[in-house]
């Protein structure tokens, strides 16, 4: 992909108006605006949803639990879940800013399906190679305020890769990827705004990024977190029960085992859990189970469990931890 400098301009789609379920987005934008190839087209997720008969009579408080896959904190009324998409949002995401009184907008069944079927429309008949960012407002962790995020996509590389190439002094860069989608959707929120009922924009002067008709890309999918891989993704035992409290074993065992599963985790006592993974000899595998371990230790102390013992000279084993929770 070609990060080299551009000259890009950011310009809202005024005077679309509210959006009913079954509408079509893809004229109604395009009459927003002549749309050119190689144009990338930023819109809320909200305008996606009303569209798509989103839109559920009620509070978030009510729709919350069929939103969720799993609570990763809770303090008094806010929850940050983790959604059946994968992201992890205060309140699955559930919106109710710019919808009727007593109702609701959730989140897009399959977001990037959307951008796909969204792209397909307008460039349909001879129409525009564009492409498509569904986005969305979410916080981040350590910082302040939200920014919008790509929570959708279809035509263009959402990560460009910097692992491999070297900077201007020769260093070699290893985990360099800017997530392109992600500033593309928050480019796009600056001229979108809040309140302006404007829920889409368009970014000129980036067309290297667009992909031919025929490709589509990997979609705002790749932009998630492999849990298994997330470090951050279990929360905190203060943030999720109390300051001090451990989960049960059992819940221990199944956060473990999703990550050196479950038939390398078992409970010993009713306050002590161990692990024994084996691994081979080579100096990958013991990188590896280095990183393995790393991981496991994180999600017991965020679980309130803590790491006791640990022994590589088991005959057999390559790693094997033991984790203790405090007595009542």
């Amino acid at each position: 992909m070609n990060r080299s400098p551009a000259f890009i301009s950011c310009l809202p789609l005024i005077g679309i108006g509210e959006i009913q379920m079954g509408d079509n987005l893809a004229e109604i934008l395009s009459v927003a605006t002549p749309l050119l190839d190689g144009d990338i087209l930023v819109v809320t997720s909200k305008a996606i949803s009303k569209a798509e008969g989103r839109v559920r009579a009620g509070d978030r408080t009510e729709m919350l639990a069929d939103e969720t896959d799993r609570v990763v904190a809770a303090r008094g009324n806010t929850s940050i879940v983790r959604t059946h998409h994968g992201l992890v949002m205060a309140a699955a995401g559930i919106d109710g800013s710019n919808t009727a009184p007593g109702t609701v907008v959730l989140l897009p069944v399959d977001p990037d399906a959307s951008a796909r079927a969204l792209r397909e429309r307008i460039g349909s008949n001879g129409g525009p190679n564009v492409a498509i960012v569904i986005s969305d407002t979410s916080g981040r962790a350590w910082r302040n305020g939200q920014t919008d995020i790509a929570i959708g996509a279809a035509g263009l590389d959402v990560i460009d890769d910097y692992a491999g190439r070297a900077d201007d002094y020769g260093n070699l860069l290893e985990v360099t990827a800017p997530a392109v989608a992600d500033e593309i959707a928050g480019t796009g929120d600056l001229v979108k705004g809040k309140v302006h009922r404007s829920p889409a924009a368009v970014l000129r002067g980036l067309a290297h990024l667009v992909l031919d008709h025929g490709s589509h890309g990997p979609g705002a999918q790749m932009l998630i977190r492999n849990e298994v891989d997330d470090m951050f993704g279990h929360g905190a035992r203060e943030a999720v029960r109390g300051f001090g409290r451990p989960a049960p074993p059992e819940e221990l065992v199944a956060a473990l085992a999703a990550h050196c599963g479950p038939e390398h985790v078992r409970i010993t006592s009713a306050h002590e859990v161990e692990t024994r993974v084996p691994g081979g000899p080579s100096g990958a595998d013991q990188r590896a189970l280095g990183c393995l371990e790393a991981r496991l230790t994180a999600v017991a102390f965020a679980m309130g469990w803590s790491f006791t013992a640990g022994d590589a000279s088991v005959p057999g084993l390559d790693l094997m931890l033991r984790f203790g929770a405090p007595t009542p």
